[in-house]
């Protein structure tokens, strides 16, 4: 079972003089320790103000902050590969379920965009309080999943804001729906990759996805003159709404840099070391191959 996470915002462990001492735990944090109920002689996985990882044995709790000596200190996770959501504003509860999703599945960064189509419109006052929520939602995201670290949440942008950042981006791959089907996730990430001569562990690819209504010719035409990387990409002939899209298309873009499972192939395995053939099929599959089987003759 995997240990609970906490992220410290100003406090780094190292620089603790006592063997035991409190975690600094934000207001947050420190209720949802408390509805953990953790209790003395549990360990748990806490990330310092410095990204140093540590795990910690609870001593106590006392006014409702952890007491904790340090088990051990682990070794910081690779970084491995950056992959930036730009988000179209949508509307509802939308944006969260991306965030806390996407976060899961492990993106980097998010940046919600402000598109033509966005059925969303937040001033000032309010992209702030939203950009707060998100940040939440992400960081709760990244304890729950445990992620090595909390995904940035910028303020919503406008297409042109945004486009002018993506110049150092590996690869920019703008989802469209109007995209020819042709157009290959794959062969985006491969080709960029290829170019620029950057491992995939290295790579920072940002990912684009329109709001309810879609991108218009022209935020397409923008984002696609952004970087020389550019490229429209396809995610199939299904039509998948926003909150889908946003989830899926970075997933997708991981898995092609290696995360998600995707890992090499080991060597293959010897003739002789691999396991015998299995002679007699198991029922189950027996019962499964005559459901298919060509009719005799005189059945049809």
């Amino acid at each position: 079972m995997s240990l609970h996470r906490f992220f410290l915002d100003n406090q780094v462990l190292a620089a603790e003089a006592e063997a035991v001492f409190p975690l600094r735990l934000s207001a947050d944090d420190a209720r949802h320790a408390k509805v953990l109920r953790l209790a003395a002689g549990e360990h748990i996985a806490v990330i310092d103000a410095d990204q140093d990882y540590f795990e910690c044995e609870i001593v106590d709790i006392a006014d409702g902050l952890p007491l904790v000596r340090i088990a051990r200190h682990e070794e910081a996770a690779a970084s491995g590969p950056q992959v930036i959501l730009l988000q179209g504003l949508a509307k509802g509860d939308k944006m969260e379920t991306v965030i806390r999703h996407a976060t899961e599945v492990g993106v980097s960064a998010f940046v919600p965009l402000a598109c033509a189509r966005s059925v969303v419109k937040l001033d000032g006052k309010k992209a702030a309080a939203k950009t707060e929520r998100w940040r939440a939602i992400a960081k709760s995201a990244a304890m729950q999943s445990g992620q090595p670290r909390i995904p940035e949440v910028g303020e919503p942008v406008g297409v042109k804001e945004a486009a002018g950042a993506l110049v150092g981006a590996t690869a920019v791959l703008v989802c469209w729906e109007e995209a020819p089907q042709t157009a290959s996730l794959h062969e985006a990430i491969q080709g960029a990759l290829a170019e620029t001569l950057i491992p995939a562990a290295d790579a920072r690819i940002a990912v684009v996805v329109g709001p309810e209504g879609g991108l218009t010719e022209a935020e397409v035409s923008t984002l696609l003159a952004s970087n020389p990387r550019a490229s429209l990409v396809t995610l199939g002939p299904s039509i998948l709404r926003t909150e889908t899209a946003g989830i899926v298309a970075p997933a997708l873009a991981l898995y092609e840099l290696g995360g998600m499972g995707n890992r090499q192939r080991g060597p293959e395995v010897d003739a002789e070391m691999a396991e015998p053939p299995i002679s007699e099929a198991p029922l189950a599959a027996v019962a499964f191959d005559a459901m298919f089987a060509a009719p005799e003759n005189g059945d049809e």
